[in-house]
């Protein structure tokens, strides 16, 4: 899952900003040769810098170490899409990661997010804008029959705090698509480390087993809470929490620094098919997966909105 903390060296990578009366917002830019993100596990579209509410800060990096090709070394909001056609793949042969590209399976052992695979097709990519918006593009056709059109918005709200990611993926090709994607989310609130000071809200009564849990990290009822501060390089993990239901309304967290009075409240349009927990020194990660079909010529859609607010500091 990577080092913890939040220095690194800064670079000029490309990137774009984005505000409204309420929020500014940074962006890098996807760029096979220059890009700050060139890793294989994460959606190149749509991988943010920095982003602030109210002299609040929401995202910075949580790392230690950079490498543009390093798995983990992107700040969130950040999704990942499981990959297609791994399996089938023999030693050699590609398989498809959406948002990614077409990618070489190097030997016979099981996918791993945190190997580096080298890209044999990046795909066209296009980005346009705006002000308040950036729309990302990415189209890819791959020897496997795989083949997408898929197009992620990057858009802050009129008149509101609010980020909004929408996706649509047509399926282009010849093979059904079936895979998972989920949003890492990677926030830090104020520069405020993991523990007492962060509280994680459900509409659910929240379960866990795993790492840490029922020690360093308790469940309370709709809420996950910190018993004290995790050390650095100390991490918390669930598989899979417990308590949400096949609905929607279950897409519905809130991150808060209860020292500072800031929080964000994520709420997604489509079921939860599974919750996973990672939490390190530096950030607090609810990761919420949902599934996604498309037969050939089929397209989906969904998205995720990120509310900003502030509250009175206890």
């Amino acid at each position: 899952m990577g080092l913890c903390s939040s220095s690194i060296s800064l670079a000029d990578w490309p990137q774009a900003e984005l505000s409204n009366d309420f929020i500014q917002t940074t962006l890098y830019l996807p760029d096979a040769s220059q890009g700050y993100y060139q890793g294989t596990r994460f959606d190149w579209s749509g991988a943010f810098k920095s982003l602030t509410y109210k002299g609040h800060s929401f995202i910075e990096p949580w790392f230690e170490n950079y490498d543009p090709k390093l798995h983990d070394a992107i700040c969130g909001p950040v999704e990942e899409f499981t990959p297609l056609g791994y399996a089938e793949a023999k030693p050699g042969d590609t398989f498809v990661k959406i948002g990614v590209g077409v990618l070489r399976k190097p030997d016979d052992k099981n996918y791993a997010f945190a190997r580096y695979y080298d890209i044999v097709d990046q795909g066209t990519r296009n980005v346009k804008k705006h002000k308040d918006f950036l729309e990302f593009t990415h189209e890819l056709n791959s020897p496997t029959g795989y083949a997408y059109m898929y197009h992620k918005t990057v858009k802050l709200t009129k008149g509101k705090p609010e980020l909004v990611l929408e996706h649509s993926l047509k399926n282009t090709g010849k093979l059904p698509i079936e895979t998972s994607t989920y949003d890492h989310n990677f926030f830090i609130i104020d520069k405020q480390p993991s523990g007492p000071t962060v509280n994680i809200e459900f509409p659910f009564d929240v379960k866990g087993e795993g790492k840490g849990f029922g020690s360093t990290i308790l469940s309370q009822g709709k809420q996950l809470i910190y018993s004290r501060e995790l050390a650095k390089k100390e991490q918390v993990y669930s598989a899979g929490l417990q308590g949400f239901d096949a609905t929607s309304a279950s897409y519905d967290i809130r991150i808060e620094n209860q020292k500072t009075g800031a929080g964000v409240h994520i709420t997604g349009d489509r079921p939860i098919q599974k919750m996973v927990y990672w939490a390190c020194a530096t950030t607090s990660c609810p990761e919420p997966y949902i599934q996604l079909k498309a037969e050939p010529g089929q397209e989906v859609k969904w998205k995720i909105t990120y509310a900003f607010y502030e509250k009175q500091k206890q």
